[in-house]
C-alpha cells in the first residue's frame, strides 16, 4: 500500500545568506520536498536561492517567524502537502531527525515537536538563561493545559492534516512555538515530542538577546494563558 501522506519541508529564512544553501542541501538529500520562505531578507538570501536555483517563496515585507511559518502552511495546503515540518534556516536542525517527526504524525498525533530536552542528548542545549526560561514556559503551560511539554520554544516542528488547516487560520506573529503549542491543545488537538539533536546556528544572529529576552518572557506568558482560556478560534 502506498504511504497516503506527502511531506513538505517549510524553510523560514530572514537574513540567512549564510546557512541557507547547507540547510536545503541538508534537507534535499534526506529526500523530501521543500520551500523556503524569505522572509524580507535585508541580506542577498533571496539573490542566493535563485542563484542556486532553491524553490522559493518570496515575501514582499518582513512578517516575523509567525507571518512567515503560516505563509509555508497556506503553501503546504495549496500544493496538497498533508504533513509539513518546519525546518529554520539557519542550519540548527538536522532533517535526519524528520523521518520519527513523520512517524508520530502518521501514527495519528497532529502536532509533533523535536525537543531536546525530552531525552538527554548531545548536541546544542541553548544557554543557561535560556534554558531557565524554557523551564518556566514548560511549567506555565502545564499549569495551564495540564500538557508537559520538554522543549516549548522548538521550532523544529511536524503538523498534520489538522494542524496546517487551523493554522492556515490561526498563526502568532512573533515568538509563535510556545503560544501556538497551547491554542491547538484548547482546540483539541494532539501534541507529541520526540528526542532531538540540535546544532548551534550556522550563521545569523538570534532575535532574542539582551533586554529582548525579558520582554519575550512576559509576552509569550500571557499569550500562552490567553490561549488556554480561549477556544473562540477553534
Amino acid at each position: 500500500m502506498s504511504n497516503p501522506y506527502k511531506v513538505l519541508v517549510i524553510v523560514p529564512a530572514y537574513n540567512e545568506a549564510e546557512s541557507i544553501c547547507a540547510t536545503v542541501k541538508a534537507v534535499i538529500d534526506s529526500g523530501y520536498d521543500y520551500v523556503v520562505v524569505n522572509d524580507g531578507s535585508t541580506d542577498n538570501t533571496l539573490e542566493i536561492c535563485h542563484a542556486n536555483h532553491l524553490n522559493v517563496l518570496d515575501l514582499p515585507q518582513n512578517l516575523g517567524i509567525g507571518g512567515a511559518v503560516q505563509a509555508g502552511h497556506k503553501y503546504a495546503k495549496k500544493y496538497g502537502y498533508n504533513i509539513d515540518v518546519q525546518v529554520d534556516g539557519d542550519g540548527q536542525h538536522d532533517p535526519c531527525f524528520i523521518s520519527s517527526m513523520v512517524e508520530q504524525i502518521e501514527a495519528g498525533y497532529d502536532l509533533v515537536i523535536g525537543s531536546r530536552f525530552l531525552e538527554r542528548t548531545g548536541g546544542f542545549q541553548s544557554t543557561f538563561l535560556r534554558r531557565v526560561g524554557i523551564s518556566w514556559l514548560t511549567r506555565v503551560i502545564k499549569m495551564c493545559t495540564g500538557k508537559y511539554i520538554a522543549d516549548p520554544t522548538s521550532g523544529f516542528r511536524a503538523c498534520g492534516p489538522k494542524a496546517i488547516d487551523y493554522f492556515c487560520k490561526n498563526y502568532p506573529v512573533d515568538y509563535p512555538e510556545p503560544d501556538s503549542i497551547v491554542s491547538v491543545l484548547a482546540c483539541g488537538l494532539s501534541v507529541s515530542e520526540v528526542p532531538v539533536v540540535m546544532k548551534e546556528r550556522q550563521g545569523g544572529s538570534s532575535s532574542i538577546s539582551g533586554f529582548s529576552s525579558a520582554y519575550y518572557m512576559i509576552k509569550v506568558t500571557l499569550a500562552i494563558i490567553i490561549s488556554a482560556c480561549s477556544k473562540t478560534r477553534c
